[in-house]
């Protein structure tokens, strides 16, 4: 399940890179073209930690079901609130890009839980 998971969301990451290099240029201030670009750099960057977490999981038989959420939740919180923001008028998305970086450190620090034997 991880592997899809890392998959569909490194496929995203790269649609959506693609989009704010060329489709978005025209159509928004370069600040949020800017910002467009640190939301989908951060969702590739942990679609790959995804990745190495899903074969982690496939190759120990251990459970990453904490790591990957974390990560998961991050991207989900962190790049798509910045996408909405650039996309949509809905300012109220502002507060939950922080609560998508902390989520993103939490499983950052989660990783230390599998150093333990």
């Amino acid at each position: 399940m991880w592997i899809v998971i890392a998959a569909l969301s490194g496929a995203l990451a790269v649609l959506a890179g693609a989009f704010g290099a060329h489709g978005l240029k025209a159509r928004v201030a370069a600040e949020q073209v800017a910002a467009w670009s640190t939301a989908s750099q951060y969702h590739l960057l942990h679609s790959v930690v995804l990745l190495a977490l899903a074969l982690y999981a496939a190759q120990s038989a251990r459970p990453i079901g904490l790591q990957g959420g974390l990560f998961l939740a991050g991207i989900a919180l962190f790049s798509g609130s910045i996408y909405l923001l650039v996309l949509t008028p809905a300012r109220w998305l502002g507060p939950v890009t922080p609560l998508g970086g902390l989520l993103l450190i939490a499983g950052w620090l989660s990783l230390l839980l599998l150093a333990k034997s």
